[in-house]
Order: C-alpha cells, then sequence, then structure tokens
C-alpha cells in the first residue's frame, strides 16, 4: 500500500501525547501539555497540534516552527524584548536562538509545523 499524500490535521487523526514542561523551566502554575503529532519525517519536520493548560515555562527554541492558534489566549515574552499576546487567528513563527517565557493565560491549542 502506497502511503497516503494527503494528511488531515485533526485531533482525530492520532492518539494525543502528555506531557509537561520540564521541571526546571517551570515558572507558575500546573500546565499540561496534549500533543497530536500528525507528520513526523525523516531530517527533523513535524506537524500537527499541541495544547496547553494555564500556566507559565521558560522555552528555548532549537528549531524553527510556525505555529497557528485555534482556540485560547497565551503571552509569549522573548528575553530583552517585547512580550506578545497571541490568540485564536493568529500566526507567527518562532526562529531557533529565540529565549524567553510561554505563559498559556486561557487554554492555548495551536497547529505547528517545526523544522529542525
Amino acid at each position: 500500500m502506497t502511503e497516503p499524500k494527503f494528511l488531515s490535521i485533526g485531533v482525530d487523526a492520532v492518539d494525543a501525547e502528555n506531557g509537561a514542561p520540564a521541571p526546571d523551566r517551570l515558572i507558575s502554575g500546573d500546565p499540561k501539555f496534549r500533543t497530536w503529532n500528525i507528520e513526523e519525517r525523516d531530517g527533523g519536520l513535524y506537524a500537527g497540534i499541541w495544547e496547553s493548560t494555564p500556566g507559565k515555562w521558560r522555552i528555548i527554541y532549537d528549531e524553527w516552527e510556525f505555529c497557528h492558534i485555534l482556540t485560547g489566549v497565551s503571552v509569549i515574552a522573548e528575553d530583552g524584548g517585547e512580550a506578545r499576546t497571541v490568540k485564536a487567528g493568529d500566526s507567527f513563527v518562532l526562529r531557533p536562538g529565540f529565549k524567553g517565557s510561554w505563559e498559556v493565560l486561557e487554554t492555548t491549542r495551536k497547529e505547528y509545523v517545526i523544522k529542525l
């Protein structure tokens, strides 16, 4: 059987993986993650849906990531830069070398594409 060339991105496509920030990165709250990783390719390409409950943690990006917020409200603050509030409908890219914090104010769900 050949591999399908069209993939729908949705939470019904695969089982969710559960997670949380590493304890040494947690700033406040008790955020819990769910990730539906729909696509994973050789060379470090990933696509899917990620969700977090409220809380705040440090983020350090070695990868490139495109994000599109589906639901919720979060604040992403870059070290030495400005804090940006993102909400449903917002799209953005986080580039390798980004360091700062992610704070989920209202449970946030995003579509993502990551390239290592």
